[in-house]
């Protein structure tokens, strides 16, 4: 799994609403001969406040049984079409731990999630752990953690996170830069500005494949400006 995560160019976000009306495993099975890691993130679920956050937005949970149940319909796509690609849960590392003798690589955590170390902790050596960075300080601290690649964004302003500017390309470089763990540049990535990526060209990409309207096309053309072509 470490081999293919440092040959990874786009990785995706597979979040199932994003997919629309279509059957979303019809569509992560017509993209997948582009993809090279597959997060599966679940919408979270909103609970009243969120006191961590100082502010009054919404606690938003990603539901265990959920996320387990994609992860495992997830997991035997995988088997059946693209055996050896990484298949990672967002922020639930106890349906990470519970998936990982069946083939789920490890779990992406968010700022707020587990810490690092209890995931480390818990999951053990093999298991892949992922960590959301979003400012330089950030990415300078995670170096320090025992963790296998980072996400750093958002690139351009996106409303999946509500962040209402993007931090750019610049950044991005910067960030692999200082980071001894591969970078996903994430946060509105589309098949026009991927290529501006060539410094960092690693990117993670939900909406812009999974709503598009021919999302095998998107998720060639991203994967062809991230290498280049």
């Amino acid at each position: 799994m470490r081999s293919a995560l440092a040959d990874a160019r786009l990785y995706l976000i597979f979040t199932p609403h994003l997919c629309g009306e279509r059957e979303p495993l019809a569509v992560l099975s017509d993209v997948l001969p582009w993809v090279d890691m597959i997060q599966v993130r679940p919408k979270a679920q909103e609970f009243g406040l969120d006191p961590l956050r100082g502010g009054p937005g919404p606690l938003a949970l990603t539901s265990a049984r959920e996320l387990y149940d994609w992860c495992t319909r997830v997991l035997e796509l995988v088997r059946n079409i693209r055996p050896g690609i990484p298949v990672i849960a967002n922020d639930r590392v106890d349906v990470a731990a519970a998936l990982l003798d069946d083939g789920l690589a490890g779990v992406h955590l968010g700022q707020d999630d587990s810490p690092v170390e209890l995931a480390r902790a818990q999951l053990g050596a093999r298991a892949l752990i992922g960590l959301s960075t979003h400012s330089p300080a950030q990415v300078v601290r995670a170096g320090e953690q025992d963790l296998d690649y980072l996400g750093f964004g958002p690139f351009r302003a996106t409303g999946t996170k509500g962040y209402g500017n993007g931090l750019g390309p610049e950044a991005c470089w910067l960030a692999q830069e200082a980071s001894p763990w591969p970078v996903f540049a994430i946060g509105g990535i589309d098949a026009l500005n991927a290529g501006e990526l060539e410094k960092c060209p690693r990117a993670a990409v939900g909406s812009a494949i999974l709503s598009a309207a021919d999302p095998a096309s998107a998720a060639r053309a991203i994967r062809a400006a991230l290498q280049g072509e």
